[in-house]
């Protein structure tokens, strides 16, 4: 009995200890945990009743009145951290404080989970020590939260499931596979990062049949779609590919027929005048609901002028100039407006507060009248200290400066047109017809197709030196989505997830320096000194 009377105490609390530590490691062995409570909670009490005696005087001492005191204070902020930790378990909030919000999905991002339509799992293969897994598995998280349920994740370890590994023929550690269910065929789309932009680039491929295709246009001296010089168009077609879009190219000149699989047709500011067949080609396909993206740069093409005035746009004869000094923040030239002023409009939806440079722009406006059926309005426009420049030789002298025939700034620098696609009189087809819509007798009503045209006053918008500025790449990815009619693209796609470098000048580096290592310690000690030289004093 005197055994139990001195060790049962401590053989209860190794028990109790042993259990907390199964559930830490082994949460399996669940009834063994729940025995080891029971059995030290057991002991504890044989221990509190065979030491009565000496628990009552123990009690009465002031010592175990202040310790019980604490002990109390301690279960206390024990149950107060076990309780936000069960609310937040229920009820997560975040809140990023980053500069660019990286840790936060792109508005693009949470558009295209809440609407998706078919279940998406995604199977990330990695080791238990692989760099980067929570990252991966908060992501995956971020995902589900916006899905609606559509999106889950599980992580997989390639090296116990090498089976499951091979099919997906996944080769490297923290590859990421997406793959869609429901009804049809199973798709599935690997990726190499789990990084949100892949990510979000993977989800559209793999709920989204076949690919949109874009023709881009050449022969008049425009920039090379593939070309990786600083006018070249590389990046925007590598933009364009990763958001599920087949890019092409297209010589009107050799064949004047747009293929009936264009999603859109991109004319990147030509140099000359297209040719009178290539412009019927364009006219026949806009007359099918075809889309077309222009892009007018100043004073070259200027037939191209002419040809859009018919579709209720007016292109200024003019270089757009800006004195503005945010522009030099950006170390470009007045020549290159920095544009922050944008009209209502899905494809300007989400860009409040977004900057996009338009080097080397002219004016664009809807027309005093517009065509029948023709609906014209502006995307953007420079700030109040633009004008546009039509003094060409004062350009090339690098003299210019505003004159009264100039106009004054805001001016508009893009505009987008919807056209209405009038029935054919003699058959009742419609222009903007789809290949295998039904038709003819007893055939429901369709409503009139509506081609959409956009006009931006630059051909160096999506150049490979300016698709990396700022907004430029959004603007640009926007207005092929609403061309490709593909709304739910629309937005501000993920930001860079890389750390940005705080550059200090050299007082600030100095203040960094002396402040933590010299004048904080140095205030505590001349406050220690102080306090002591006061109660001596005062003694």
């Amino acid at each position: 009995m005197s055994v139990l009377r001195r060790w049962a105490a401590s053989l209860a609390i190794v028990l109790l200890l042993g259990a907390g530590a199964l559930v830490l490691f082994v949460p399996s062995l669940e009834r063994l945990r729940w025995a080891l409570v029971v059995a030290g909670a057991l002991l504890l009490a044989l221990s509190f009743a065979l030491n009565a005696g000496s628990v009552g005087r123990a009690l009465g001492q002031r010592s175990t009145r202040y310790g019980a005191g604490v002990g109390v204070m301690v279960l206390l902020a024990l149950g107060v951290v076990v309780l936000a930790n069960a609310v937040s378990m229920r009820h997560s909030t975040r809140w990023d404080l980053t500069e660019n919000k990286r840790h936060s999905l792109s508005p693009q991002t949470i558009k295209v989970l809440q609407t998706l339509k078919m279940p998406v799992e995604a199977i990330a293969f990695f080791r238990s020590d692989t760099p980067g897994k929570r990252p991966a598995e908060d992501l995956f998280k971020q995902y589900a939260s916006y899905s609606g349920g559509k999106f889950t994740s599980r992580m997989e370890d390639p090296d116990r499931a090498p089976g499951l590994a091979r099919r997906y023929g996944v080769e490297s550690y923290g590859t990421v596979v997406l793959e869609r269910g429901g009804k049809g065929e199973t798709k599935s789309e690997k990726i190499l990062d789990a990084e949100e932009e892949k990510l979000t680039n993977g989800l559209v491929k793999v709920t989204r049949d076949g690919k949109r295709v874009v023709y881009v246009v050449k022969g008049h001296g425009e920039a090379d779609i593939a070309g990786t010089d600083r006018p070249g168009f590389s990046q925007a077609k590598e933009q364009m590919e990763k958001a599920n879009y087949e890019v092409k190219e297209l010589t009107l000149a050799r064949d004047p027929t747009i293929p009936d699989d264009a999603a859109m047709l991109m004319i990147p500011g030509p140099r000359t005048d297209l040719f009178p067949q290539e412009l019927e080609a364009v006219d026949s396909y806009i007359g099918r609901g075809g889309k077309v993206f222009f892009m007018a740069a100043p004073f070259q093409a200027e037939g191209l002028r002419t040809y859009l005035a018919k579709y209720g746009f007016d292109i200024g004869d003019d270089l757009v100039v800006e004195m503005n000094p945010i522009g030099r923040l950006f170390g470009v030239g007045p020549e290159v407006p920095v544009v922050n002023q944008y009209d209502s409009h899905p494809i300007t939806r989400d860009m409040g507060g977004v900057m996009t440079l338009f080097p080397l722009t002219r004016s664009v406006s809807p027309a005093a009248t517009l065509p029948k059926g023709v609906q014209v309005r502006t995307l953007a426009h420079s700030s109040p200290q633009s004008w546009g420049e039509t003094d060409k030789a004062a350009l090339q002298r690098g003299e210019a400066k505003p004159d009264p025939q100039d106009k004054k700034g805001p001016l508009p620098v893009a505009a987008v047109a919807t056209i209405e696609i009038q029935a054919d009189a003699k058959t009742g087809d419609r222009g903007g017809a789809k290949p295998g819509v039904p038709g003819g007798d007893g055939a429901e009503e369709r409503k009139p197709a509506k081609a959409r045209l956009v006009v931006v006053g630059t051909a160096s918008l999506a150049s490979n030196q300016f698709i990396g500025a700022q907004g430029n790449r959004d603007f640009f990815l926007n207005i092929v989505s609403w061309l490709a009619e593909e709304e739910d693209l629309i937005s501000v796609r993920a930001k860079d997830a890389t750390q940005i470098p705080i550059m200090l000048t050299s007082s600030q580096s100095q203040a960094v320096l002396w402040l933590p290592v010299v004048v904080l310690p140095g205030a505590v000690v001349a406050s220690g000194i102080v306090a002591v030289v006061r109660r001596r004093r005062s003694r």
